[in-house]
């Protein structure tokens, strides 16, 4: 069974290295997987783009990935995988893709919605990796939205590829206990993990035929949206709580922010506290914890804030960060 691997973020790159290697014996080449009744053909990936200040075009994360693991299979003297870098999943980009005699597509976080032409070049269809418990979070931010819901749980589900978005049969379904404390960061990276340890026996029970899949509950499904740049800007009187979680769910991007003394600054790291200031107004230094931080009031409950950085500055823990903002205490954050 020849698969053509899709995706593009970090998040999907313990996934492909898996399939390099899906006996867990280091990167061995797209023909290693066939002793589990499956190789890689190519791998499908969005183009270079420019980042950082020169400017200057570099591959995804995924892309950088392969390109290191073929480099590997050079230096064995084995044939690298083919990188496809379509702009368009056009003509061209199909005739590229049937190139490769691909039977299978996998997917996890392409960022591109496959068409009805494109799905016909793989006899055996599609399966997409869905980072959360389908049919929860259906969308494109359902790590947020989980850390937003103050989820207890969220898991990874493979599915099969459907016209409508995330709501195909699944096939494998694996949860994660959340202990409240992630972000988006370090929950990524738990799914990147659990990710990669599913798929090789999801891709050896299709090839064999012994897998089965089962249809969602499609009245229980909800919903996720993408987040905009300008949802970090903290709204201090929600309940600390929700502050918390939002700080959380935008951690790397697009990170909790509020405004003092006329600049902005970033409130990196806090923790919701179930306790009351009296008459304070929400956003007001309420003032010091020698363990937990600066106490600042929320609409219900305080938040002890214990990273910040004001923009264009270096990220500081709280106790340094005052020594240079003697007039913090006291203030109002986001007036």
């Amino acid at each position: 069974m020849r698969i053509l691997f899709a995706g593009s973020p970090a998040i999907a790159v313990p996934a492909l290295e898996a399939l390099f290697a899906p006996d867990g014996e280091g990167v061995s080449g797209a023909e290693s997987a066939g002793g589990g009744g499956f190789e890689l053909a190519g791998l499908l990936t969005n183009p270079d783009s420019p980042r950082g200040r020169s400017g200057k075009p570099e591959p995804t994360e995924l892309g950088a990935a392969a390109e290191r693991l073929n480099a590997a299979l050079r230096e064995e003297g084995k044939a690298p995988v083919p990188i496809l870098k379509p702009e368009k999943l056009d003509g061209e980009a199909r005739q590229q893709a049937a190139s490769l005699e691909p039977e299978l597509l996998v997917s996890f976080a392409y960022g591109r919605i496959f068409g009805p032409k494109f799905l016909a070049l793989f006899p055996l269809g599609g399966i997409n990796i869905h980072p959360s418990l389908l049919p929860r979070y259906r969308g494109p931010t359902p790590i947020q939205a989980a850390i937003l819901g103050r989820e207890t749980e969220t898991g990874v589900t493979i599915q099969r590829l459907a016209p409508q978005m995330d709501s195909g049969d699944i096939l494998t379904q694996e949860r994660i206990p959340l202990d409240g404390r992630e972000t988006a960061a370090s929950l990524g990276g738990a799914v990147a993990r659990k990710a990669a340890e599913m798929l090789p026996p999801a891709l050896k029970g299709i090839a064999g035929g012994t897998i089965r899949s089962r249809p969602q509950d499609h009245a229980g499904a909800s919903y996720c949206s993408l987040i905009a740049k300008e949802a970090g800007l903290i709204d201090w009187a929600l309940s600390a709580l929700e502050i918390d979680a939002r700080i959380r769910a935008f951690d790397p991007w697009p990170l909790s922010w509020t405004t003092h003394g006329g600049r902005r600054l970033f409130i990196l790291k806090a923790v919701p506290l179930d306790e009351t200031a009296g008459k304070a107004r929400p956003g007001q230094v309420l003032g010091i914890d020698k363990q937990r931080g600066i106490l600042v009031q929320a609409g219900e409950g305080i938040l002890a804030v214990s990273v910040l950085q004001y923009q264009g500055k270096k990220a500081l823990e709280w106790k340094a960060f005052l020594t240079g903002a003697r007039d913090f205490t006291g203030s109002h954050l986001g007036v």
